[in-house]
């Protein structure tokens, strides 16, 4: 199924979202949460899997429980949803937001071979006929170790994606055996000719006080990659770890705060 072709404007800077354009019959298809806001004449409808099978149901109860199943098997919701235009106005526009500060990157799959693989939880809404599936890590240590396990997103198709990241992107262009390493948290999405492995930190010290764990990505070209500066999963461990603290911080700021707090044991 060719997928629909659908404009759109990315909004604002550290918390973005994406502004939709549809005409008459167009659809985009989101992850459940996204939606923020839409023009009278989008129609919103909840669906088994990701749409591109033209109505949404797959072939039969079997084709919606696979549509389903691929999406349990990544982290996300059993449903999705679908705008679509159905009135008459020559533009009709619905937007999406990214779920915590960061980018959203616009993916044209034509561009990319009609393939782009990301994280599990970074995709966020793309013209209908667009297909997300699954992606197994066939390496045991990128299934293991590489924060992701063995299971990654795969959008599929001839139209546009977006997905979203946290902090600042960096984009990367991989020539023939140039190799990258990184933090296994901070991929965002690939192309499918990136060769993705995990390695691990050599050398004791670096390895057991380092800081940065024991392991770290290796993406070997050709290819294109998108690291992000901020993954969720690093900024919610700050946020945890200051929330445990929460309670002391009435006089934060004096000498006698912190002495107060010293002296109190706290």
């Amino acid at each position: 199924m060719a997928a629909h072709e659908i404009d759109y404007e990315i909004l604002g800077e550290e918390m973005q979202c994406v502004e939709i354009e549809l005409d008459p019959g167009e659809s985009v298809i989101a992850e459940a949460g996204s939606f923020m806001m839409m023009d009278q004449e989008i129609q919103m409808e909840t669906i088994f899997g990701d749409g591109s099978n033209g109505n949404g149901q797959g072939n039969g109860l079997l084709g919606k429980l696979m549509g389903a199943g691929k999406r349990v098997l990544t982290g996300e919701s059993l449903f999705m949803t679908v705008f679509t235009h159905a009135g008459h106005a020559p533009k009709q526009r619905v937007t999406f937001a990214a779920p915590y500060p960061g980018k959203i990157i616009p993916l044209d799959l034509v561009q990319y071979g009609g393939k782009v693989i990301c994280q599990k939880d970074a995709f966020l809404c793309a013209a209908k006929g667009v297909s997300i599936g699954i992606e197994f890590q066939r390496r045991l240590g990128a299934g293991f170790f590489g924060g992701e396990g063995f299971i990654m997103q795969k959008l599929e198709g001839d139209g546009k994606a977006f997905v979203h990241s946290g902090g600042h992107v960096v984009e990367k262009t991989l020539h023939a055996g140039e190799v990258l390493r990184l933090d296994t948290g901070c991929l965002v999405a690939m192309t499918a000719g990136i060769d993705y492995n995990i390695e691990m930190v050599r050398g004791v010290k670096s390895a057991l006080f380092g800081g940065e764990g024991l392991f770290f990505a290796t993406l070997r070209g050709p290819g294109k990659v998108w690291v992000q500066s901020l993954p969720f999963n690093r900024m919610a461990d700050r946020i945890l770890a200051a929330s445990k603290g929460s309670g002391r911080t009435r006089e934060e700021g004096s000498i006698l705060g912190g002495l107060g707090n010293f002296l109190d044991g706290r």
